[in-house]
């Protein structure tokens, strides 16, 4: 039985919030070693021309595909993940910031499906044409 028996193109395989604190910039900083201050002051974001501090995009990028991966499990594996960022997700100091993550079924096929990722934050969409390949273990 392969995990794609019983899902159809349009079906909602995954959702999730993935709450952002400036903790959680600063954490991802050192994880990734991208220490640029538009990550974690507001001074600096401000003087280069943006709103306020901005979460790091290969981690906004990492979100979006995180509950895919959850729901492949060890039944399959990620072929293919490509994203365009449209909006910067702004990270306020106090109230942090929220990314939502919804996958969808958008085409199957011989070589497994094409998940189609909604990220938005702020009800406001922050990912383009965020597409995940999959193949099934049968």
């Amino acid at each position: 039985m392969s995990l794609l028996d019983g899902i159809e193109v349009g079906q909602v395989v995954a959702e999730r919030a993935f709450p952002l604190t400036r903790d959680s910039l600063v954490r991802y900083a050192g994880a990734s070693g991208d220490f640029n201050p538009i990550h974690y002051r507001d001074d600096v974001a401000h003087q280069v021309g943006l709103a306020g501090v901005l979460a790091h995009g290969m981690l906004t990028m990492g979100f979006a595909v995180q509950p895919v991966a959850d729901w492949l499990d060890s039944r399959g594996w990620v072929t293919d993940f490509q994203v365009r960022f449209t909006r910067p997700v702004l990270v306020d100091a106090e109230l942090g910031a929220v990314v939502m993550v919804t996958a969808t079924v958008g085409a199957i096929d011989d070589a497994g499906a094409r998940i189609d990722l909604t990220a938005t934050c702020r009800d406001q969409t922050v990912l383009g044409k965020a597409q995940v390949r999959v193949a099934m273990f049968h």
